[in-house]
């Protein structure tokens, strides 16, 4: 433990800050929604609440863990995670909401598999890259990676489009990173636009019906523009300053759906105004930037490339949820990392930061 201590002085305290804000931002945004006049501790309250302390107790043990011993269980985690990704259809166990069928049932708790194999999915790829380092030099590189990645992608893109997408981003993220020949990589855009429409018959009808709704926003009878419309009245009527704290009026008469997920940034700003939104995105902004730093000082590819998948993930899921929300991206599900409710993504979000202080923990030089 005397070593650990020594590990932990060097651990980025102002991300483990940043969390703990991000955690009191969506407890109080959570209490706020289920406000009917007076504070009642909503049962929405106690399991978000519940996730971040078991959240942090898993980021602790985290940092306990020499990140780099994973590298020796690459098979073993790659059939683990398929596994876990198809639980959702034993029967059962596995179970269909909103539209897509990306949840389990255990009890009185749901929870997200896609959630959990986002982490391990960035672990192996950062393998694989580390693995095939001065190797991304041609389209059949670029393809074998993909290969190799596909069947977690295909698995999910069926279950959830939103968080597959966040699959491709980590992907996308580290084959950069891994030092990619670009001339190959245009290649491969051009393949995969071109394989566009085929994608677009195998999606499933609730897919598709998005994206026609992003294509036509002012069709409020597709799915996802009515949600988007009224996000943009609360968004607007927030003006400089907000309604004030447990005032919001859209949220209040419940014409704003989804609230306490995909859209808790629209409650944020109709509250809490532009100056409330303001704050979120410095405080995103900040949280990148640390990340940003641990990867240019990490003393390894591995390392760095765990956190750059990461990375991806945390900026991909900040960027389509404050977007949809205003509607420049096409609605998707994907929630706003630590605020949006979801035990799931907060433990998910925390162990991901977990690594990732990690990887900036043993960046440094130790003097006994």
């Amino acid at each position: 433990m005397g070593n650990f201590r020594e590990l932990f002085k060097n651990a980025d305290k102002v991300l483990l800050i940043l969390a703990v804000c991000f955690a009191a931002v969506s407890l109080l945004m959570l209490e706020s929604i289920s406000y009917n006049g007076s504070l009642v501790l909503s049962r929405d309250v106690i399991v978000q609440g519940a996730a971040y302390i078991l959240g942090f107790i898993l980021l602790f043990l985290i940092l306990l863990i020499d990140y780099r011993v994973f590298q020796n269980f690459g098979k073993a985690l790659y059939i683990i995670s398929l596994v876990i990704l198809l639980s959702v259809y034993i029967p059962g166990l596995g179970y269909e909401q909103y539209g897509s069928r990306a949840w389990i049932h255990i009890s009185t708790m749901t929870f997200q598999p896609s959630e959990i194999v986002k982490i391990t999915f960035t672990l192996l790829m950062a393998r694989y890259f580390t693995r095939h380092r001065g190797e991304l030099d041609s389209f059949k590189s670029i393809i074998l990676a993909a290969l190799y990645a596909s069947p977690f992608i295909l698995i999910v893109v069926k279950e959830d489009l939103g968080s597959a997408l966040v699959f491709c981003a980590i992907w996308v993220f580290m084959l950069f990173y891994a030092g990619i020949d670009y001339r190959a990589f245009i290649k491969f855009i051009a393949v995969f636009l071109l394989s566009l429409p085929v994608v677009y018959k195998l999606m499933a009808s609730y897919q598709k019906e998005r994206i026609d709704a992003f294509l036509h926003p002012d069709n409020l009878s597709l799915q996802g523009n009515w949600q988007v419309y009224q996000s943009k009245i609360a968004i607007g009527s927030g003006g400089f300053t907000g309604k004030g704290l447990f005032n919001g009026t859209q949220k209040e008469l419940d014409y704003l759906p989804v609230q306490k997920s995909d859209f808790m940034f629209s409650v944020i700003v109709e509250e809490l105004g532009f100056v409330g939104g303001a704050v979120i995105l410095f405080m995103f902004a900040l949280f990148l930037y640390r990340i940003a730093k641990i990867i240019y000082d990490a003393r390894d590819l591995y390392g760095a490339l765990i956190a750059i998948g990461f990375i991806g993930m945390f900026l991909f899921q900040i960027f389509e949820n404050i977007a949809m929300s205003m509607g420049i991206m096409p609605v998707t599900g994907v929630t706003l990392p630590f605020i949006s409710y979801g035990g799931s993504s907060v433990l998910a979000n925390l162990i991901a930061l977990g690594f990732i202080i990690s990887v900036g923990m043993r960046s440094k030089v130790i003097n006994f």
